[in-house]
């Protein structure tokens, strides 16, 4: 059943012979010059062709010469003084170091907004609450001292953990206070219920 193409169609050439037309060549080549564009001749020298590309490149130098000559007159162009480069350095902070570390002081940071965002702030809790912000304040400028120190001294261990261990003071300060205002809201409540028997 299978059979081999290749034998089909040899066997069918054999069998059946196409003639072609006499001058069919000779059509084919003419209509084929007709259709392919021919090479057409250039009208100027070899020597004109430099000399355009001479040309371009001194306009392009020109050019760019100048533009340099404009950047060095312009007075508003700064120089940099090497004082000057120390004074843009970027300060450097705990989590810049390490992409671990960056997940320790996002969580604690995150948690201490948190925290600070669910205190429940009226006129019996003011003393309390200024208290512990007070002292947050305190940490929160020695938690910068560290920072400077970081960037001045560069990453060492003391400086990372007192980094660390600042940020989880700030978080139980806050934890504490949280604590410290349910158990004065929940005191109140029982005088008032008190009261009202």
């Amino acid at each position: 059943m299978a059979q081999d193409l290749r034998k089909l169609f040899e066997k069918e050439r054999n069998e059946r012979k196409f003639p072609m037309k006499s001058g069919h060549e000779a059509r084919f080549m003419d209509k084929l010059e007709r259709e392919l564009p021919t090479a057409k001749k250039r009208n100027h020298p070899f020597w004109f062709s430099v000399a355009a590309s001479v040309v371009v490149l001194l306009g392009f130098g020109i050019y760019f010469l100048s533009q340099t000559g404009r950047i060095q007159d312009d007075p508003n162009t700064n120089v940099v003084d090497v004082n000057t480069e120390q004074e843009n350095v970027i300060p450097i902070s705990l989590g810049d170091l390490s992409p671990d570390l960056k997940k320790v002081e996002d969580y604690y940071v995150a948690n201490i907004n948190l925290q600070l965002s669910e205190l429940e702030f009226n006129d019996d809790n003011k003393a309390l609450v200024d208290g512990y912000m007070e002292q947050l304040a305190e940490l929160d400028r020695e938690y910068n001292r560290l920072n400077a120190e970081l960037n001045e001294l560069g990453p060492n261990d003391d400086t990372i953990n007192a980094l660390i261990n600042n940020l989880q003071l700030r978080l139980q300060l806050l934890q504490k206070l949280k604590t410290k205002l349910n158990q004065l809201k929940s005191s109140k409540n029982e005088q008032e219920s008190s009261y009202s028997i």
